[in-house]
C-alpha cells in the first residue's frame, strides 16, 4: 500500500472530520435510533406543496437560465431580496456588499482561506460551532478560546486573551461569534453586551466574524428587538455578517450570504471562484421564489411554534428524569441545549452506551477548544418528533444513570 501521508499538504494531514458527522456514522443504520445529535431542520414544516408549484414553473423550460451557471455573487434579485431582509434586521447592504454562498459552511470557509495565514490566531467562544472550528483550522489558524457569560461573550477576557497573544508576537485578526441562540449553548447575547462587544472590536482592532443563521427562530415575540444583529451597529466596516435560509426555508437548498465591506466581499469573490465558481442557480431561484411569493414570510412565525413546542418538550422530560443530573440553560430560540453532567462524567464516554440504548447526542467537548466541555452534551430537539424527544430523553437518563452507578 501507498503511504498517502507523504504525498499530503500539511494542511490536508491536519485536517480534522466532523464529531458532528462522525456521531451520524456511528448510529446510520441502527433500527429505532432517536438522534439529538444533528441540528437538522423538521421536515414536517417544510412548505412542500409551495415548493412543488415553485419548482414546476423554474423547470418549464421558459427561461433557460435556470440551469445555467450564473454570476459567482449570486443571482441578482436574490442578492435585492437579500438587501431587504437585511434592512428588516437593520442592517443597511448594497450588492457590493454581498456574496451569495453555498451554505453558511462555505462563508465560513471563504472568510477563513482570506483573512488567514498559517499560524494567525482566531478568537472563538467557549464553547463554539464546530464547522467554524473546521474551516479555520484548515486555514492552519489557531484557535484561542474566551470564556461566555450567561448573556455571551465575557469581554475583559477577550480583551486580556487578545493582548497576550499578541504580546507573544501572534498577529490576532478576528473573532467569530454566534450572538443569537448559539450553537451549542443555545445563548443569547445580550443588547449591552453586542454594543460593547462592538467598541472592544474597535478598540482591539479586530474584525468581528457574526453567524446568525437562528435569529429569525426566537421563541418569544419580546425577544424580537433582542436579536438585532451587530452588523447593524456597525459603522465602521468592522463586521462580517453570514446568515443563511437553511433553517427558514430548507436546508438543501444551500443558499445563505456574506454581507461585508466591499472590498472583502471582492476578495471572497474571487476565492468562491476557485471553490464552486457559483451557487446553484436552481437552488437560488427557488428560495428567491419563495421569499417573493411570501412563503418564507409566512413559514417563519409556524416554525417559531413548532419549534418552541419542542423546546418545551424535551425540557419537561429532562427535568422529570434528570432533575439534579443535568442542568443547562433555557435556550430562548433556536435548535439546541448544551447540559453539564457531573464532573466526574464524560460525554464522550456516554457515547457507545447510549448507541447500545438506541439514543444518540454530540459529546460536548468538540466545542471547546481549551479542552474543557468534557462533562457537556449537546441535545438537538429540531428533528425529532414530540414523543421520540420524550423517549429519547428517557433512553438517554438511564444511560447516565448507569454510568452514575458504576462510578
Amino acid at each position: 500500500m501507498i503511504n498517502y501521508d507523504s504525498f499530503l499538504s500539511r494542511r490536508g494531514l491536519d485536517m480534522q472530520g466532523s464529531a458532528i458527522r462522525r456521531i451520524g456514522a456511528l448510529s446510520a443504520g441502527i433500527p429505532d435510533m432517536i438522534s439529538f445529535a444533528p441540528g437538522y431542520p423538521d421536515p414536517a414544516v417544510t412548505p412542500w406543496a409551495d415548493f412543488r408549484e415553485i419548482a414546476s414553473g423554474l423547470l418549464s423550460g421558459s427561461d433557460s437560465e435556470v440551469l445555467q451557471y450564473g454570476p459567482t455573487r449570486g443571482h441578482a434579485p436574490l442578492l435585492d431580496a437579500v438587501t431587504s431582509i437585511l434592512a428588516e434586521r437593520g442592517i443597511r447592504a448594497s450588492r457590493e456588499e454581498l456574496l451569495v454562498t453555498t451554505g453558511s459552511q462555505q462563508a465560513l470557509d471563504l472568510a477563513a482561506r482570506v483573512l488567514c495565514d498559517p499560524g494567525d490566531v482566531v478568537i472563538v467562544e467557549l464553547p463554539t460551532y464546530t464547522g467554524a472550528l473546521a474551516a479555520f483550522r484548515d486555514a492552519q489558524a489557531e484557535l484561542v478560546g474566551v470564556r461566555q457569560d450567561a448573556d455571551g461573550i465575557n469581554l475583559e477576557d477577550l480583551e486580556a486573551v487578545v493582548k497576550r497573544e499578541r504580546r507573544a508576537g501572534k498577529r490576532v485578526g478576528c473573532l467569530y461569534v454566534v450572538p443569537n441562540f448559539q450553537n451549542p449553548a443555545g445563548l443569547l447575547m445580550g443588547l449591552e453586551k453586542r454594543r460593547r462587544l462592538l467598541e472592544t472590536a474597535s478598540r482591539l482592532d479586530l474584525l468581528l466574524v457574526e453567524d446568525d443563521p437562528y435569529g429569525a427562530l426566537y421563541f418569544d415575540d419580546a425577544d424580537a428587538p433582542l436579536t438585532r444583529p451587530i452588523k447593524a451597529a456597525d459603522d465602521d466596516g468592522r463586521v462580517l455578517y453570514l446568515s443563511s435560509f437553511s433553517k427558514t426555508l430548507a436546508a438543501g437548498f444551500r443558499v445563505a450570504w456574506i454581507a461585508a465591506p466591499a472590498p472583502l466581499v471582492a476578495k471572497f469573490d474571487v476565492a468562491k471562484q476557485a471553490a464552486d465558481l457559483c451557487s446553484g442557480a436552481l437552488d437560488q431561484r427557488m428560495v428567491y421564489e419563495a421569499w417573493k411569493r411570501g412563503v418564507l414570510a409566512a413559514g417563519v412565525p409556524r416554525l417559531r411554534a413548532h419549534y418552541r413546542h419542542k423546546r418545551e418538550t424535551i425540557e419537561r422530560a429532562m427535568r422529570a428524569t434528570l432533575d439534579g443530573v443535568l442542568s443547562w440553560r433555557t435556550p430562548r430560540g433556536g435548535f439546541f441545549i448544551l447540559a453539564s453532567l457531573p464532573e466526574d462524567l464524560n460525554g464522550e464516554d456516554l457515547l457507545q452506551p447510549a448507541i447500545a440504548e438506541r439514543v444518540v447526542f454530540v459529546a460536548g467537548a468538540p466545542f471547546f477548544v481549551d479542552g474543557s466541555g468534557r462533562n457537556t452534551i449537546r441535545l438537538s430537539f429540531s428533528l425529532p418528533a414530540p414523543d421520540r424527544i420524550v423517549e429519547g430523553v428517557n433512553r438517554l437518563a438511564r444511560v447516565i444513570r448507569q454510568a452514575l452507578e458504576r462510578r
